[in-house]
């Protein structure tokens, strides 16, 4: 990584034991072949024992991480998508000890479609923007540089009762169907993505619920916010709220300090956005969507920042597909397409009117119902 001003660096030791999670059936499921190939030599060059799990069926790597002595590892790598890793961070925050296991780096190598967290890793870097094995490539030689820093977690919580750890994003509308739909031409690898929007496109649907933030930037016209009794500090780790000491028993996970319970209105300095009607929401934290869909060119790994993205009702096809074609640059924004809002929040509530659609968190599926982060 390319050291950012502000940015703090921790080396893992020399010789390093890594824990390889991969999913032999990720992306084009090509995922042990090109470990083999590509990512062991450098590895092996690097003075990086690998012990390498082969997940046989979906949460298999989420008991493995949530389950395991994981001493014997100074790092955890994942070679899949983002969906593996989205498991790890759960399993992870399952454990009675999440507060010292969660402090494990964590490394992601491209081995899936979408590959987001890889393409935006890539992106801080300072790394020209590349796909597949160059992608591959470079992500293995940022591990074998061995820095590591820290990365923010969301913490969700939906009505009825969830409570998920998540790293790239929320989702629900057309960017998530389009997600979801394209599943079934996951071997395609990326190109599973633009087969997809095509075909979200031509049915393109409308989703009625109420948006709800705290921006990040207090916004004209809005009540200044209280003061926060705990206002969020970091302990060298996800950006993770610390609530008054001795309020929580050990092992508790942490307090979602800046959301109140889902069954009570927002606070009066937050945001209620006018419209109900939206074609998609979709709520970032890192740059990237996927290898060619550099969606919050203003992202970083711990900017303590939800990147909030909403497209509201009445936007056309063609104006659809134009932005979808600019993300690839990164240059949607400059369109300055009066259906599309961006804002930088700090926390979100979404209250979709009925259970129409999915909602995905990471990539992954949900079920439609209201939620907050």
């Amino acid at each position: 990584l390319s050291p950012h001003p502000g940015d703090s660096y921790g080396v893992l030791p020399r010789p390093c034991r890594a824990l390889v999670l991969l999913n032999p059936q990720s992306g084009a499921g090509r995922a042990l072949e090109d470990f083999q190939a590509v990512v062991q030599p450098m590895l092996a060059e690097a003075d990086i024992a690998t012990t390498v799990f082969i997940t046989e069926r979906p949460h298999h790597a989420h008991e493995k991480v949530r389950d395991e002595d994981l001493s014997q590892w100074d790092t955890l790598v994942v070679m899949a998508g983002d969906g593996l890793l989205y498991e790890v961070v759960n399993g992870l925050m399952e454990r009675p000890d999440w507060e010292d296991t969660v402090k494990k780096p964590l490394c992601i190598l491209p081995g899936g479609s979408g590959n987001a967290l890889a393409a935006s890793i890539n992106h801080y870097a300072g790394n020209d923007h590349v796909a597949k094995k160059k992608l591959l490539t470079n992500c293995a030689f940022i591990l074998c540089k061995r820095l590591h820093t820290q990365m923010d977690l969301v913490s969700l919580s939906t009505a009825s009762g969830k409570r998920l750890f998540s790293f790239l994003s929320f989702g629900w509308g057309f960017i998530s169907d389009v997600d979801i739909d394209s599943e079934k031409y996951r071997r395609l690898g990326n190109a599973r993505f633009t087969l997809g929007t095509l075909q979200c496109l031509a049915k393109l649907r409308v989703y009625q619920g109420r948006l709800s933030y705290l921006p990040a930037v207090p916004e004209q016209g809005t009540p200044p916010a209280p003061r926060d009794p705990y206002a969020p500090v970091t302990n060298g780790q996800a950006g993770r709220v610390l609530p008054p000491a001795g309020t929580e028993a050990a092992g508790a996970l942490p307090a979602d300090s800046l959301l109140v319970p889902l069954c009570q209105p927002v606070p009066a300095h937050w945001t209620v956005v006018p419209e109900e009607e939206f074609v998609s929401v979709y709520a970032i934290y890192q740059s990237h969507l996927g290898t060619n869909m550099l969606m919050a060119p203003a992202a970083r790994l711990h900017d303590g920042c939800i990147h909030l993205f909403y497209l509201k009702a009445g936007i056309s096809r063609v104006a659809l597909l134009k932005l979808f074609l600019a993300m690839a640059r990164g240059t949607h924004l400059d369109l300055n397409c009066p259906h599309l809002r961006y804002v930088p929040v700090r926390a979100f509530r979404l209250e979709p009117r009925a259970a129409a659609g999915v909602m995905t968190v990471d990539g992954e599926a949900l079920a439609c119902e209201p939620v907050q982060g």
